[in-house]
């Protein structure tokens, strides 16, 4: 079954819990040989916050390419860390920068965790805490992310795009973005712990004259979600998907943030 991306122009803000978290490059579009300066954001609406790559936040940090991967976890520092990560790209292609989080932990009012949960999808939580009579406790969730970025280096694009790195959720786009134009329908497949997902709240985010506009639709049974991209610019994939967990003290609920940054070339 084909769940439809709706479009939404957002004209207030999602609850406090909802915050999206992405890799913005300076660029998309690069020169072979040129330097792009990486920052992680926080935020909502596709406008946010830079935090700072350090050991404390970052778990992984991969770059992948025609050329292979290469592990820039070493370039993390410890300590406060540094806003802006630069990476030189020397060859032409597509190249892909992978980042995984360190868990973090929060706790939410019962009505502020319900409001996150429809938010974001997430119904079958509320479900399952009615279920088990625990919809009038707080909501004790521990979190990660799992995000992407693409960056096209020189005139042409590559396969790089659909690299599966092996995030415990990952979107992974069916066709090329960079061959998308204004108006192009381009597909995703979301998957988790390496299997398709099924029925996951998926959004695509965009800035237009200084309106964030947003589509959102399901994954079908297979995990694919397909989006009619209207604008050309910068777009941003975002879901979250949550399990329950007995294994760490004091929290009841593992939530996984999974994210895509790209560009779509202007005709």
């Amino acid at each position: 079954m084909k769940f439809p991306a709706i479009l939404t122009a957002l004209a207030c803000a999602a609850p406090l819990a909802a915050h999206e978290y992405w890799i913005k490059p300076d660029k998309f579009f690069v020169a072979a040989g040129a330097t792009v300066n990486l920052t992680l954001n926080v935020g909502e609406d596709f406008t946010g916050l830079v935090r700072p790559f350090n050991t404390e936040k970052v778990a992984a940090l991969r770059h992948y390419s025609a050329a292979g991967v290469v592990d820039l976890f070493a370039r993390v520092p410890a300590g406060p860390g540094f806003d802006t990560l630069p990476l030189a790209l020397a060859k032409p292609g597509t190249h892909l920068i992978a980042e995984d989080s360190q868990p973090s932990t929060i706790t939410l009012s019962p009505d502020k965790f319900l409001g996150y949960l429809n938010e974001d999808g997430l119904e079958f939580v509320a479900e399952a805490r009615k279920a088990a009579k625990q919809e009038n406790e707080p909501g004790r969730e521990r979190y990660l992310r799992c995000v992407k970025t693409l960056i096209r280096v020189g005139d042409k694009s590559d396969a790089t795009y659909a690299i599966r790195t092996g995030q415990r959720l990952e979107i992974v786009p069916q066709s090329d973005p960079f061959a998308a134009r204004p108006g192009s329908r381009l597909a995703f497949t979301v998957f988790f712990d390496r299997q398709p997902l099924a029925g996951a709240q998926v959004r695509a985010w965009h800035h237009r004259d200084k309106i964030i506009v947003t589509l959102k639709g399901r994954s079908a049974a297979d995990g694919t979600i397909a989006f009619d991209l209207p604008y050309a610019g910068p777009w941003m994939i975002s879901l979250v998907h949550m399990i329950p967990i007995k294994d760490v003290p004091g929290y009841d609920w593992q939530s996984y943030w999974g994210n895509l940054t790209f560009a779509v070339p202007s005709p």
